[in-house]
């Protein structure tokens, strides 16, 4: 009997692609210390998108996470996903830092490293497998799958010659977005046993489109060794075959397994009602996504999207926005739809839609991309995209993009420190996510010292408020014009309706409303009408050209110049964050800086002016 081994994924990208990764780790352990008991070859636990949502959004240390769980699994090897170059981040990081991160991970408990490049190149592969070779661990050199005319199986087998030499321990095939059909899952594996007999062939696909069951059972009968599944409470959507189901499949066909299937359903069974607690963020629909086919957008980005362009108020553009990923994605190259080239494209995607018009405002990564700074993309960019995109004086790189890199760890050591670090994890922390980092270690010294909340604390008592209260004093945006209203008092009501009388950027009006839907009343009395002078919005509308904005709501995560500098146009002026891309935002003119209205961290919206330039004559 062949015997399949099986990695639980269900603590990593179970929970990345069904609950955008917000469970929190107190309430993972004694899973995880059931899941150490069921047989599994391995557990995937850490990376992803776990580190970066624990420091930003749990206010945890995903390093704290980690050596918790090594201290619960005592039985099982533990399991990250890296994104080779970029590590667990969204840009490329000096191979120092690459360095440091591997043999942290490894000494805080990973066992194992399944390690990939959004591109497929290997170069961007090298050096974190060195490292992770180096230091005793296992790895999974990736290829990651999609779907393109130049994605062929001989493409994949090609892809796996490099990794072979480089010195990996398995063959890792993952499908991110669920589109691994059964023909092509068979004929892969089959053609990778072929030219590699001695490697075990890993085989990671996810349900989004209902493909997975099918694809794994193809690959076993082709010869795939290992494969990965989710318990039954985290299977399926966007995530991954439910394990007690192909554990039962397998048998049936005559394969050895060794997990304890009654055991992994227990831990499903405690995951019911976990997730319970966080169904804020259980947005998927119960239904496949058969539009992944087309679009490719992986489910774990489909979730963050449909949040991100909520926050955006673009929730009803989401067919549309997928629609233009599509284009953008054959703009530039066929790359696989994985972080972060799922995040560049999909970003990308979201301005083009945004603004009317393709490529009008263009991310810095994108830019980047174009520049070859990600590698090498799967097939050649159209000429014309390239010019569209950098414009004709910008410089392509065809070398191993980090090669471009200077050393950062020991330049940022001393900044980390002054920022709140107390341990190399907390430098690397910061070396990957400076701004993250440096918010979470000021949570964390306040929390030490009872200034602060749990994130879920304080949005349970902000939730509580909503319900509670109704703004009397607002921003809103018309057709981009921004106006500051407070509702000053209420009038007497009529047959018509009921009036108010409202400060409209500081004039009092008096307004007819008739309601058509009510609920309880607010509690504004008759004629009470608030002291006080003018209302000044908080930032003014822009009016001339050198009212600086942001054609995107975001975090202004760098600001560039000062006041009294002088710019010239197309100087960067400052980055936002928003979707986890880097923005800039550049003068439009030559001019002098007269007043700069934000701050590093502040969190800006479209149409306020947030820097103003006193233009050339």
């Amino acid at each position: 009997m062949r015997e399949i081994l099986i990695t639980d994924v269900s603590l990593r990208d179970g929970i990345q692609s069904v609950l955008a990764t917000r469970v929190r780790t107190d309430d993972m352990l004694y899973i995880i210390e059931l899941l150490d008991k069921c047989g599994f070859w391995s557990l995937e636990v850490w990376g992803g998108a776990t580190y970066d949502v624990c420091l930003r959004y749990l206010k945890e240390d995903p390093w704290e996470r980690l050596r918790k769980f090594k201290d619960v699994a005592k039985n099982t090897r533990l399991e990250m996903l890296l994104r080779g170059q970029n590590i667990v981040g969204y840009r490329h990081y000096p191979d120092d830092v690459v360095e440091a991160f591997v043999k942290r991970a490894y000494d805080n408990g990973i066992e194992v490293f399944r390690i990939f490049d959004a591109l497929n190149d290997v170069r961007n592969m090298r050096k974190a497998i060195q490292v992770a070779k180096s230091v005793g661990s296992t790895v999974k050199g990736v290829l990651s799958y999609t779907i393109s005319p130049v994605h062929t199986v001989e493409y994949y087998v090609n892809i796996a010659k490099e990794l072979v030499e480089l010195g990996i321990d398995i063959i890792s095939i993952k499908d991110q977005a669920g589109l691994l059909s059964p023909k092509v899952a068979y004929d892969l594996v089959s053609a990778l046993k072929s030219e590699f007999p001695k490697y075990p062939v890993h085989l990671h696909t996810q349900t989004t489109a209902d493909l997975a069951e099918m694809a794994q059972l193809k690959g076993v009968e082709a010869g795939v060794d290992m494969i990965d599944t989710a318990f039954y409470s985290l299977s399926c959507q966007t995530s991954h075959p439910p394990g007690e189901t192909m554990i039962y499949v397998l048998r049936e066909f005559g394969y050895k397994v060794s997990v304890d299937e009654k055991l992994y359903q227990k831990a499903g069974d405690v995951f019911r009602e976990v997730r319970k607690k966080y169904s804020r963020y259980d947005v998927l629909p119960p239904y496949p996504d058969v539009g992944v086919l087309s679009h490719q957008v992986p489910g774990g980005m489909i979730t963050n999207f449909i949040s991100q362009l909520r926050e955006q108020g673009m929730e009803d553009k989401l067919e549309q926005v997928l629609e233009e990923v599509k284009k953008v994605r054959e703009d530039l190259g066929y790359p696989p739809l994985v972080t972060p080239t799922s995040q560049i494209v999909g970003s990308q995607a979201f301005l083009n839609v945004l603004h009317g018009e393709r490529y009008k405002v263009v991310t810095k990564e994108t830019k980047d991309y174009v520049k070859g700074l990600y590698g090498k993309p799967p097939a050649p960019i159209k000429e014309e995209i390239i010019k569209k995109i950098l414009g004709e004086e910008e410089t392509i790189y065809h070398i191993r993009p980090a090669d471009l890199l200077e050393p950062e760890m020991e330049k940022i050591r001393q900044e980390a420190l002054q920022a709140g670090a107390r341990s190399e994890e907390d430098i690397l922390s910061y070396a990957l996510f400076p701004l993250v980092a440096k918010e979470f270690f000021e949570w964390r010294e306040k929390f030490e010292k009872g200034q602060a909340l749990l994130p879920e604390l304080e949005e349970g008592i902000k939730e509580q408020e909503r319900k509670e209260k109704v703004p009397v004093e607002f921003i809103i945006t018309v057709h981009g014009e921004q106006y500051h209203v407070q509702i000053a008092g209420r009038g007497e009501p009529t047959h018509e309706g009921k009036t108010f009388f409202i400060r409209l950027d500081g004039q009092l009006e008096e307004v007819l409303i008739k309601p058509v839907r009510e609920i309880e009343s607010v509690g504004i009395p008759y004629g009470d009408l608030p002291a006080g002078g003018e209302v000044k919005p908080r930032r003014p509308r822009p009016v001339s050209i050198g009212d600086i904005t942001s054609p995107i709501s975001g975090k202004v995560v760098n600001i560039k110049v000062s006041e009294g500098q002088r710019v010239k146009e197309g100087d960067v002026l400052f980055v936002v964050e928003a979707m986890k891309m880097e923005n800039e935002i550049h003068s439009p003119i030559d001019g002098t800086v007269e007043e700069i209205l934000v701050s590093v961290g502040e969190v800006i919206n479209p149409d306020e002016v947030l820097i103003k330039i006193k233009p050339e004559l």
